[in-house]
């Protein structure tokens, strides 16, 4: 379940990142950023995979925060610890 949970988070964020990374660079372009008044010494390639990361990681919190807000109370508050080694503070909530 939790590698299901991974992928609900990671693969729609890795597509729109995606298209993030065609719109904004439809619109500007990498050889004219400046970053402090100073120009972005890196190859357009440079600035497409840095800016590409930047948006998958941004959109990969987005997801996991819906992710999070989509449990529901009882996938919150089970105990993930096997029955007999629970603490007696978790014993009343199944696995």
């Amino acid at each position: 379940m939790r590698t299901q949970r991974m992928m609900w988070i990671g693969w729609p964020a890795f597509l729109m990142a995606g298209v993030l990374e065609m719109v904004v660079f439809a619109f500007v372009d990498p050889g004219a950023l400046h970053w402090f008044d100073q120009p972005v010494n890196l190859s357009r390639q440079g600035v497409y995979t840095i800016a590409f990361f930047i948006f998958w990681a941004i959109l990969m919190a987005s997801s996991a925060l819906t992710t999070l807000l989509a449990q529901s109370p009882f996938e919150m508050n089970r105990c993930p610890v096997p029955g007999d080694e629970r603490p007696l503070d978790c014993a009343k909530y199944p696995a």
